[in-house]
């Protein structure tokens, strides 16, 4: 099956206590598959990148007075979710918020469908769990982001790729 294409703005969603937003999300057609991942998602026709980081975080979580920084990372993946295959190129931009209450009524349908929770994590929660946690490299580029500030140019996190070395198996 080929993969759909599809680029998507991401974004590492601060606090005032430094605190990073993820949902948590699951497969609906693959039992026991579930992740916790930033918010964000696909870029629309004729929008830029910032304009989506935007619009999905107000989506997927409620929060509106978010301050989009800058361009952190990029990453290249393929997964299968829900039954599809994609190819998917992703943006992730820092952004900071004095809200910490979130909204799900704005979700899409499929979001509604595909996650259960939202929650604020540490940098040491992030370190200790063993819950899966994309991207893999989110507790490194957070504590670069938080000890250093953000990188002079974004950085490129690896992502698993499903067609080559992993076929069979499925991430996100």
């Amino acid at each position: 099956m080929t993969p759909k294409r599809r680029r998507a703005a991401r974004v590492l969603l601060l606090d005032p206590e430094d605190r990073i937003l993820l949902l948590h999300g699951f497969d609906p057609q693959q039992q026991g598959r579930e992740w916790w991942f930033t918010p964000g998602g696909g870029v629309e026709e004729g929008e830029g990148l910032a304009e989506a980081a935007h619009r999905e975080i107000a989506e997927e979580t409620g929060i509106r007075d978010a301050r989009l920084g800058p361009l952190l990372a990029t990453r290249a993946t393929e997964f299968e979710f829900d039954g599809r295959s994609y190819a998917q190129d992703e943006w992730y931009y820092l952004a900071r918020t004095e809200t910490v209450e979130t909204d799900t009524s704005g979700q899409t349908e499929l979001e509604l469908r595909t996650t259960d929770a939202l929650r604020w994590w540490t940098l040491q929660e992030l370190r200790e769990t063993e819950e899966t946690i994309y991207p893999n490299a989110l507790a490194k580029l957070l504590a670069q982001v938080l000890r250093e500030g953000p990188p002079a140019r974004p950085v490129r996190l690896s992502g698993p790729r499903l067609w080559s070395t992993m076929v069979g198996r499925t991430h996100s």
